[in-house]
This record gives C-alpha cells, structure tokens and sequence, in this order.
C-alpha cells in the first residue's frame, strides 16, 4: 500500500514543491513547526532511514543541505534544525525546521498558514536554491 509521500510523489495528492530531482522531493510540511517547515524524501519508498544503502543516505543528506541553504536564506531564523524520526509516515522523512527557539523542534506548537502563505514561502525557497 503506498504511503501518503508516495501519493504526493506520484501527484494523487498536491504539495507546495520546493525542490525535486530524479531521487528526492522537498516540499512544505502542511502541519508546519514553524513558517518554512519543509520536508525531504527519497522518491524509493523506504520505511527507516538506516535501511537506505549508503549512496541513497548520502544523497539525501545532500539534497537536504541544499534545501536548508535555501530555506535559511528565505526565513529569518538562527538556524534550521533537522529531525528524522519517521513514526507518523512510515517512509523515510528529513524534517528542516527554521528555528529561533527550542520548542520549535517539539512537534506540539504548530503554525497556521494560508494556502496564499504557503504557495509564497515555496516559491521564495525555490528562488534560492
């Protein structure tokens, strides 16, 4: 059964897209900790991120950082943290999280955007990729 990333992969659901390439997707976390929470995937359906082999890690880490680069260009934060922790979508997950204080990184104060709001953050991100 495909998770509900690999519906927004294959377009059965919509996303606000940052970013894309053959293997990996970014786009905004819809449930966001913060203005410019994003989230980056592997396309490959993959439940654990240490079940991934080293080359798809590895690009993943990579694609994210250039993800981060943009997303702290766009929002004014002190920086963005990353989280991986995977249990409420059983398919591998990088959370980037612009933070200027601690609890941002909780998972329990979330932030309510506008579909207008969401559309303009996605697109200044994508302007500095």
């Amino acid at each position: 059964m495909s998770t509900l990333f690999t519906k927004i992969i294959t377009g059965e659901i919509p996303c606000y897209k940052i970013a894309e390439t053959d293997q990996f997707l970014a786009f905004l976390d819809i449930e966001p900790n913060a203005k410019g929470h994003t989230l980056c995937i592997p396309k490959q359906e993959i439940n654990k991120l240490f079940d991934m082999d080293n080359d798809l890690y590895t690009g993943l880490m990579q694609f994210s950082q250039k993800v981060a680069i943009a997303l702290e260009k766009t929002i004014p934060c002190k920086r963005v943290g990353m989280a991986a922790i995977g249990l409420e979508v059983p398919h591998v997950h990088i959370h980037l999280i612009p933070l200027n204080e601690m609890d941002e990184m909780r998972f329990h104060n979330k932030v309510n955007l506008t579909k207008e709001e969401f559309e303009a953050i996605a697109a200044a991100i994508r302007q500095n990729l």
